[in-house]
């Protein structure tokens, strides 16, 4: 597997059993996707040299930002701790009424965010997006362009956080499909001068695909400030060009994955003296040992050496698991914190159930004939599965079958990848197989049905559930309040005992499907889910 590191060009926007295999790699290293090949390989353990290895890296050394312990975020030393909240009679108004057509975001009594901050600033939620002070321009992009009329509960809460000084850190969380995009992007463009042609915003992503998706977002919003992106991903192989060949980068913003921003910023190619702001998407994945973690400390170390604005840092996710949020709130130490309960995390939008098959073969038999069936009636299709070799023989399967799908997983080339993917976005394909590569942050409203083919587990604890994971995949469905579905199908002893850890975890029961050979079982369970 190789390093997003290597040698590749990013793109510049004006404005511009099978489950029980190794797990697809793809989000569980701290690389990026692979292109394939054992030359992919050979350069990663060459780039392991160069950079010395994580191994070789005392971890000690790359957690010097995270100076002090816990200690310093006990209560005690907070100087202010302020509960915001949104009165719950505000958001009784139809979902029509909040937003244009685009997506619905989530309804303001749909979780309970708890904000604590810090310092002397006290902020009020913002109920509308003129009460943020945002140029003309940007609002023009947020109604004409988004086509939102009001704020999303999480925006709502955090963008004053944002964009009120002195631009204090935030760590962030809130559900699935809630706006949380809407927010860094806002404020990475509400913070950078259009008149300065360096950068001065950095977003930093695990895959080359949320990093897309985040830079079509913000060209979108911000289509009529004159503000322009660079995508910082690895090169397609044809397009090939070494970075010591190209322009230093000119554009505001910088949205792109960890290692080919590295890449950059040693070539001299990128400088990071103006960064304002800088944001991790997925934080907790950012920032998980198994994750990105130490290139996320070495670029915000550099960041925050070198910048002479002083720099903003916004950690966003869906999910913070209790050992990288304590780590989160020493990297972030004197900021603001907005966290969800994890028994609030479960989507109440996405109807889940579980089915019990005899056998692998059975699960296939579900898919043909209950999920094709009524999948095309419904929109939109996801399924996971938990390794590249188990997603590539269940397409390989249907496809041989006459069903029409596509599957993306990590070993696909960057080409192949971006043409499969953009397929789907613009409606073209149905049914998309893929492993994990795409259960984080994947926008696409059109998907209202998610289907686990493999339960997530944790790469090093098989018998452990991957908590996390199993809430980014389901949260594919239901994207901006809408309703959606998500079957677990399962076929053994280990996969109900993961099932069983689940529910306990987030408190929350999954009703079964009671025969999964009964069409009209199925089509009650798509009733009850709204989608029917």
């Amino acid at each position: 597997m190789a390093d997003d590191s290597s040698s590749s060009a990013p793109t510049k926007t004006e404005k511009k059993s099978w489950a029980d295999e190794e797990s697809d790699e793809e989000v569980t290293s701290p690389a990026d996707p692979p292109l394939g090949g054992s030359k992919d390989v050979e350069q990663l353990e060459l780039n392991k040299i160069a950079l010395g290895g994580s191994k070789d890296v005392e971890q000690s050394e790359l957690n010097k930002i995270a100076l002090g312990s816990s200690k310093d975020v006990e209560q005690s030393e907070l100087n202010k701790i302020e509960s915001l909240s949104i009165s719950e009679d505000k958001g009784k108004e139809k979902d029509e009424d909040r937003d244009g057509g685009d997506g619905l975001l989530d309804n303001p009594e749909d979780s309970n965010i708890k904000a604590v901050t810090t310092g002397d600033s006290v902020y009020s939620s913002a109920t509308r997006f003129e009460d943020l002070n945002l140029s003309k321009d940007l609002l023009k992009g947020i109604y004409t362009e988004m086509r939102f009329h009001r704020p999303s509960k999480i925006q709502a809460i955090s963008l004053p956080m944002i964009l009120t000084p002195p631009y204090k850190d935030l760590v962030a969380q809130a559900h699935n499909g809630s706006g949380k995009t809407t927010c860094f992007v806002l404020g990475m463009l509400s913070r950078v001068d259009p008149n300065k042609k360096l950068p001065q915003a950095m977003c930093i992503c695990p895959t080359r695909e949320l990093a897309q998706q985040n830079q079509a977002v913000l060209l979108k919003m911000g289509r009529f400030t004159g503000i322009t992106s660079f995508l910082a991903i690895p090169a397609d192989s044809a397009n090939y060009v070494p970075i010591s060949k190209l322009p230093p980068v000119t554009d505001q913003v910088v949205i792109g994955t960890p290692g080919t921003i590295k890449k950059w910023t040693s070539a001299k190619k990128l400088s990071t003296r103006e960064i304002k702001i800088l944001v991790f998407d997925e934080a907790d994945h950012m920032l998980a040992e198994d994750g990105f973690r130490d290139d996320s400390l070495r670029i915000m170390k550099e960041i925050q050496s070198s910048s002479t604005a002083g720099c903003q840092v916004l950690l966003f996710s869906a999910t913070f698991n209790d050992a990288v949020k304590e780590f989160a709130l020493r990297v972030v130490k004197n900021g603001n914190q907005l966290f969800v309960k994890k028994e609030e995390l479960t989507l109440d939008k996405v109807k889940q159930y579980k089915v019990y098959c005899p056998d692998e073969l059975a699960k296939i038999d579900v898919i043909k004939d209950k999920i094709f069936e009524f999948g095309q009636k419904v929109g939109q299709t996801i399924i996971f599965a938990h390794t590249r070799n188990s997603a590539r023989m269940l397409h390989q399967t249907l496809s041989k079958d006459g069903y029409e799908c596509t599957a993306v997983q990590g070993a696909l080339s960057q080409e192949l990848r971006d043409k499969i993917v953009k397929e789907f976005k613009d409606g073209l394909t149905k049914v998309l197989i893929t492993t994990d590569l795409l259960a984080r942050g994947f926008d696409q409203a059109q998907v209202n049905l998610v289907i686990n083919f493999d339960l997530p587990v944790k790469h090093d604890f098989p018998s452990e559930p991957d908590y996390e994971v199993y809430l980014h995949r389901i949260g594919r469905a239901g994207r901006f309040g809408r309703k959606g579905a998500a079957f677990n199908l399962m076929c053994s002893e280990r996969d109900r005992m993961l099932m069983e850890k689940i529910e306990r975890h987030f408190n929350h029961t999954i009703p079964e499907v009671d025969n999964w050979r009964s069409e009209e079982d199925f089509e009650k369970a798509l009733k009850d889910a709204g989608l029917l």
